[in-house]
């Protein structure tokens, strides 16, 4: 998916998590629209020439994301945008039987990871008196059943981070909100629906049987809301949640009221007509 080009000239952006799926789709968007991005993950990403550069970087850890912050700001100038998209599943299984270090390591990544990624985004972006700050949260931080327990429990917090710090760095020109994708097809969903992150095809088709609208989620479908986000389009919006996700959170059913003749139901069986 290619944009008109623009929106974001001259704006310089960090996204963790962005050697594949959702961080690589929205490093493209972004390149695309005028952005100048940071790709910053464990794995090396997409080379999207001089208009990107890559920073080794595990979000739990305090100096790889200071040291990705900086390079924004030695190779570019600033950083206008921070998408902390950096996630993983992390530990499953029943309560009972959690393995801790397993959840440990799960909320090290997504909250930690996201804390950490605020704390140096901010600590650019308040001299600047201006930035967008934006978050992966999932389903699961919504409802009940839609994710392993440390990782609703960890999106179900990164919501809650976003509205706090929301709250303080809106006076200082900073927006701050959070994105919430449903069932995305990439190498971390193709993993889990069929057993290889590589196979993008058979996860596609897979998760094409319960997708709730005519196909399931893509990659570019977040990035187009990352970029709404990141642009003067959203100049009035911090504190929000988008959710992207085909009505998962708040439609999940059929709607079984449209298969009949309109009439009125009243009580015990009586009808308007």
């Amino acid at each position: 998916m290619t944009g008109p080009g623009g929106r974001l000239d001259g704006r310089v952006a960090l996204i963790t998590g962005a050697s594949s799926g959702i961080g690589a789709a929205t490093a493209r968007r972004f390149v695309s629209e005028g952005c100048k991005v940071v790709i910053a993950d464990v794995q090396p990403g997409p080379d999207l020439g001089p208009e990107s550069c890559f920073a080794p970087c595990d979000v739990a850890q305090e100096k790889d994301v200071a040291a990705a912050v900086d390079l924004a700001v030695e190779r570019f100038g600033r950083l206008d945008v921070m998408f902390n998209n950096a996630g993983i599943i992390g530990a499953t299984g029943p309560i009972a039987r959690s393995v801790m270090e397993d959840v440990d390591l799960t909320w090290a990544v997504i909250l930690r990871g996201t804390f950490l990624g605020m704390k140096h985004a901010a600590r650019v972006m308040e001299p600047q008196r201006s930035g967008v700050i934006l978050s992966t949260s999932s389903p699961a931080g919504l409802v009940g059943g839609l994710g392993a327990h440390a990782y609703g429990a960890a999106k179900a917090a990164v919501i809650g981070l976003t509205y706090s710090v929301a709250a303080e760095l809106r006076p200082k020109g900073i927006r701050v909100n959070v994105i919430v994708p449903g069932a995305v097809v990439s190498p971390m969903t193709a993993d889990i629906v069929v057993g290889d992150p590589n196979d993008i095809t058979g996860a596609h088709q897979v998760m094409q049987e319960s997708a709730l609208m005519d196909r399931p989620g893509q990659p570019d479908d977040i990035a187009a809301a990352a970029l709404y986000l990141a642009s003067d389009d959203a100049a009035f919006v911090t504190a929000s949640t988008l959710v992207v996700d085909g009505g998962l959170v708040n439609a999940p059913g059929e709607f079984p009221y449209a298969h009949s003749e309109p009439e009125g139901l009243l009580e015990a069986g009586r009808r308007t007509r």
